[in-house]
């Protein structure tokens, strides 16, 4: 598959956006040949965002790859933030590709870091970064997705992570009142419940 030009349908799939788009491959280049956004809760299944799309653009993909905002295990996946449970083989027989991969979305991100180029990134706190150290990759949006990167002696293999939802730490007495606050309305408070889009509304209406 990797010697011969194929297209691709690519989408990242978060709780806010869905993004898609057809990616045409040969080798290792890549060509972006048509890309949308869709507000995802105006949807009832990815299904449906994904047929409007290939009927506007008609893309003749064979293959499918989605990065999704939950865990992802044999093929399938309950997102965390929309209604939806996507089975990958079940999108395959419906929408007629030959086959459908999903993934962790913050996995996915992790699979790209490779070739971002220098002028791609922003350097908010310079450190010593090790080449062939561990990383992790963090990432607040909807909710809080995280996803980390080993160095097996050779190259970094990413990894998928729910990280977001291990137990908030307070670390003072103003973090202690916020999870005072936040167990009045949530049976568990995670750290997606602070460093997210409504971790921000919920601090705002703490203070």
């Amino acid at each position: 598959m990797a010697n011969r030009r194929i297209k691709v349908l690519a989408g990242d799939i978060g709780g806010t956006k869905t993004s898609l788009a057809v990616i045409e491959l040969e080798g290792s280049q890549r060509e972006v040949l048509a890309q949308e956004h869709y507000p995802s809760t105006a949807y009832a299944s990815l299904d449906d965002v994904v047929r409007e799309f290939m009927a506007a653009q008609n893309p003749a993909c064979d293959y499918a790859s989605f990065g999704i905002a939950g865990p992802v295990k044999d093929g399938k996946c309950d997102t965390t933030n929309l209604p939806w449970q996507i089975d990958a083989q079940m999108l395959a027989d419906a929408l007629g590709f030959r086959r459908v991969w999903l993934i962790n979305d913050l996995e996915a991100n992790a699979w790209g870091i490779g070739i971002l180029k220098e002028d791609d990134i922003y350097t908010l706190s310079a450190g010593n970064p090790d080449a062939r150290g561990n990383a992790s990759i963090i990432s607040a949006g909807t909710g809080l997705g995280q996803a980390g990167l080993y160095w097996d002696g050779e190259r970094h293999w990413p990894f998928g992570s729910e990280g977001g939802h291990a137990d908030f730490a307070p670390a003072s007495k103003l973090e202690i009142s916020l999870l005072h606050y936040l167990q009045r309305q949530y049976d568990h408070v995670s750290w997606e419940r602070v460093v997210s889009g409504m971790g921000l509304v919920s601090i705002y209406e703490f203070l």
